[in-house]
């Protein structure tokens, strides 16, 4: 076991593959389940202030990220086979919890989803940011919907290909890769179209927000440069094969108690359909125990870590009615 600033460090074995979790306090468990292009560190500042708060916080490095294993074969990243390296985690670390809290953004959120509608009997209440409940169409598969409204330059349908997007982000470089993507302000849909990815040329400067440094670009940087992208990437190639894999849960209900919270400039907000999706009545249907929206006004993706004492606040507030 390692300690960083008072986070601990350890590996976990699940289901075949070494987990890497930071973990920090005594209590109560709270799950912190992160997105992409991100790592545990993307809850740095969530750790510390609830293990603070008398909770012990663990957030894993997801299978195909940072310290934990990537498996090779790219169908290695269904949903089903994410959700199952949470449960024999929480087996492994809390079996004196049958339930935990789990808080989850972007890739993580969407896992969080997943995780309520198969094992609602493990989770007592969830905060999720940024990515709604995404009901499933049965008449049409995720990529072809996506394809329908954005193009083939967006960047979800642009990640499909093997090989074809890492060779793309190489040429620019990890560390501009992950600046490009922390400070992606535009609240309207991410394009990255072949000659010019991100809408700008490869060395146009890049100035950092107020709420990220060099340094913490840096460590990220240092873990994709060593993983590469692939393992975080192959979560987008299996769109497919999960709306193949949960059409039995077609039309199910997410019956766990859920506070949801999300930026007004973040491009999940502003795409086709979710606003009204939120805000009249499709979100309530769906997820029946949803408590609290809270839509955060000049914020875009990366919420947690650019508000992070509001989140903080968010989170703690809303566990704390289920002790």
């Amino acid at each position: 076991m390692v300690e960083m600033d008072g986070i601990e460090h350890r590996t976990v074995q699940v289901n075949g593959i070494n987990m890497h979790i930071a973990e920090k306090g005594q209590g109560p468990l709270i799950l912190f389940l992160h997105g992409f292009p991100e790592l545990w560190y993307s809850w740095r500042h969530q750790i510390t202030a609830l293990a603070s708060l008398g909770y012990r916080a663990v957030a894993p490095d997801l299978r195909g990220f940072g310290d934990t294993d990537a498996p090779d074969s790219p169908t290695s990243y269904t949903c089903l086979h994410v959700i199952g390296d949470l449960v024999a985690l929480l087996d492994a670390i809390a079996p004196d919890q049958d339930k935990v809290f789990v808080v989850g953004h972007d890739w993580g959120a969407l896992i969080a989803w997943y995780l309520c509608l198969f094992r609602p009997d493990r989770v007592k209440a969830l905060v999720n940011m940024s990515v709604v409940f995404p009901p499933r169409n049965p008449r049409r598969k995720t990529l072809e919907s996506l394809k329908a409204v954005y193009g083939d330059d967006y960047y979800i349908c642009r990640f499909q290909e093997p090989g074809v997007i890492e060779a793309e982000f190489a040429k620019i470089g990890t560390a501009r890769v992950m600046k490009e993507f922390l400070t992606y302000r535009n609240p309207g849909p991410l394009f990255l179209p072949k000659d010019i990815m991100f809408g700008h040329p490869p060395d146009a400067p890049i100035v950092l927000p107020s709420w990220l440094s060099e340094d913490e670009v840096n460590y990220y940087a240092s873990k994709f440069e060593k993983t590469g992208f692939t393992g975080g990437i192959n979560y987008y190639r299996n769109l497919n094969l999960n709306w193949e894999l949960i059409a039995a849960w077609t039309g199910a209900q997410v019956k766990v108690p859920v506070k949801f919270i999300v930026g007004d400039q973040d491009l999940t907000y502003n795409s086709v359909g979710t606003k009204d999706f939120i805000h009249k009545g499709g979100f309530k249907k769906c997820v029946p125990l949803l408590e609290e929206v809270v839509v955060m006004e000049g914020v875009a993706h990366f919420i947690n870590q650019e508000r992070p004492d509001e989140i903080n606040k968010h989170i703690h507030d809303f566990i704390a009615k289920f002790h």
